[in-house]
């Protein structure tokens, strides 16, 4: 896919404000923007908390202060949090290692369908909430209302369940200290973090997502070594390991049903790779940042969650009553960090329970950013109290996120020591909340491109396009129905096969009733109907763009070698 770019002499269109011409009342603001200091700029005097200077005046638009490079590591490196890390030892449990392999795979395939669908909507409608709005304007009103509700839900109690896994982690060097301090002090640096508003957020993502990738990647060296029997002579991996745990206990574990739980905790741990569409719309120039972003969420796919997890598969046995779900709340849960136990390696295991104390950082403010981005959405359209449209200053929307930061105080429920219980609601609650987000996405791209069509238009007038077109974004909305068939079948029945429980199927199917309740309660607060395709407005929001410089581009790429055109579409 080719990325989008301007040209480099100015020209009519890139003189206008921040560098493209845009239409009167879409995205982009054509009024000019007061000077501010660098503190109010960065949330960091009195003067940032009053009002932004357009607010009470209508939609008030966040600060576009994020880089190429910030859109770059939230999309490779965002999600890796504790559905990685912690989460994956529960599907290993549950499925074995077969079936977390497999579970992953379909759903990294679906993952590249809606994030590629995602990033040629997200370049046309940079937005601020962009998956309520796009669900509002190419679905059904009701059905956006539902969809951001929901996806401030998935984001709010995403936080509560990093601090339990922070809680459980720090346990590892202090098995005496109490859970709620730890918790505290995690909330408090989210805190601190978004006082910097969208720059602290980013500078964070940035930092951190460098760091987990830094580590993923010498786990995955260290675990090919141990694997082929390097490992310290004192440690388990001192003989050649190989794929002996694929044998006994085995690849599968608990039938179909256990297969079939993998899903969630797969979804969990694919959650904020939808991050990097948010975050267009605070970005300085989405057209030309955001494609290069999106083609990075392939390689984290491929390389840390499916070759990762495969070793990970290889090194640690699916029946460790370790694990997160043997029953317990051990705090070396986490298989990577059982592997490396194993091994002998004295200091790796901390290291790598650093890395995870990261990586709840990491997820606890992006959860924060997610969920009040788009609750400032839904109160600007009208779909929520409107105090939450409020923005000050230096672009923050601070009724939103310490209302999202308030949710975080769940985490404390870890603290009378059924951390596990906690960590296993909130993760079927966020993790099938995705699915809808996900499904939603292809949906909203399926019915744009028919919309398109429909009003006359060619795909050579869409500047960045789906790799796989209309039919990615289908095979990604038929993955998302089949997961969602799995999850409910595994919310009904016991691992036995047996009929299950009420509290088991709420456990783990409880994010299903809450959304059909916000469609419900959207449908009656507006009473709006389906969207007909001759009713999509394609207009309103769209970014122009410089198409001169797109098409000389695509020429260049059409004259360029073979090769050269593979790089570009891989990267």
């Amino acid at each position: 896919m080719e990325d989008i770019v301007t040209k480099p002499e100015p020209t009519a269109a890139n003189l206008s404000s921040n560098g493209s011409n845009e239409k009167v009342g879409t995205y982009e603001s054509t009024t000019p923007r007061p000077n501010k200091s660098w503190a109010t700029r960065n949330g960091l005097n009195f003067n940032s908390f009053t009002p932004h200077e357009d607010y009470g005046s209508g939609t008030v638009e966040l600060e576009r202060t994020m880089k190429p490079r910030h859109l770059n590591m939230i999309a490779i490196g965002g999600s890796i949090g504790a559905g990685f890390f912690v989460g994956s030892g529960a599907a290993l449990q549950t499925g074995g290692p077969a079936s977390v392999l497999i579970g992953f795979l379909i759903m990294g395939v679906m993952m590249f369908n809606v994030v590629y669908a995602l990033g040629e909507l997200a370049v046309m409608y940079p937005v601020s909430g962009g998956f309520y709005t796009l669900s509002n304007r190419f679905i059904d009103p009701s059905w956006g209302f539902a969809m951001g509700w929901n996806y401030v839900m998935q984001w709010v109690f995403v936080l509560p369940l990093e601090l339990t896994v922070c809680g459980t982690v720090i346990q590892y060097w202090a098995p005496d200290t109490s859970v709620a301090i730890w918790v505290g002090v995690f909330l408090a640096a989210i805190i601190i973090i978004n006082v910097f508003g969208t720059l602290g957020y980013a500078e964070e993502e940035f930092w951190a997502s460098l760091l987990k990738l830094s580590a993923t990647v010498i786990f995955m060296i260290v675990a090919i070594v141990l694997v082929c029997g390097g490992g310290p002579s004192d440690g388990m991996y001192d003989h050649y390991w190989g794929t002996r745990l694929w044998h006994d206990p085995g690849a599968f574990q608990n039938g179909f049903r256990g297969f079939c739980g993998v899903f969630v905790t797969a979804a969990f741990s694919f959650s904020g790779t939808e991050l990097v569409g948010l975050a267009a719309a605070e970005s300085e120039n989405p057209s030309k940042s955001l494609p290069g972003a999106i083609k990075q969420v392939f390689w984290r796919i491929t390389l840390f969650y499916v070759v990762g997890l495969l070793l990970v598969g290889f090194l640690v046995d699916s029946t460790d009553p370790r694990l997160l779900n043997a029953g317990n709340d051990d705090p070396s849960a986490s298989p990577f960090v059982i592997a490396i136990a194993n091994a002998g390696l004295k200091g790796y295991d901390s290291f790598m329970n650093v890395i995870i104390l990261v990586s709840v950082l990491s997820i606890g403010v992006s959860s924060v950013y997610g969920g009040s981005r788009t609750l400032v959405a839904l109160a600007q359209q009208g779909y929520a109290p409107k105090f939450f449209a409020y923005i000050d200053k230096s672009g923050r929307p601070l009724p939103a996120v310490f209302s999202c930061i308030a949710i975080g105080f769940l985490g404390f429920l870890s603290v009378n020591g059924k951390g596990n219980t906690v960590f296993t609601w909130l993760l079927s609650l966020s993790g099938l909340a995705a699915l809808f987000t996900w499904g939603s996405i292809c949906l909203c791209h399926i019915r744009f491109r028919s919309a398109w069509k429909y009003h006359g238009h060619t795909l050579d007038e869409i500047p960045f396009q789906a790799m796989f077109g209309v039919y990615g974004s289908w095979v990604g909305l038929i993955l998302n129905i089949i997961v969602l068939i799995a999850q409910f079948y595994t919310a009904i029945t016991n691992t036995d096969g047996s009929l299950g429980t009420a509290e088991g199927f709420f456990e783990s199917y409880l994010a299903g009733p809450v959304v059909i309740v916000f469609y419900i309660g959207g449908w009656i607060w507006k009473r709006d109907q389906w969207v007909k395709i001759k009713d999509v407005d394609l207009d309103t929001g769209r970014r122009e763009h410089d198409w001169e410089a797109i098409q000389a581009y695509r020429e260049e790429l059409a004259a360029a070698p073979a090769w050269k055109r593979v790089l570009k579409a891989a990267f």
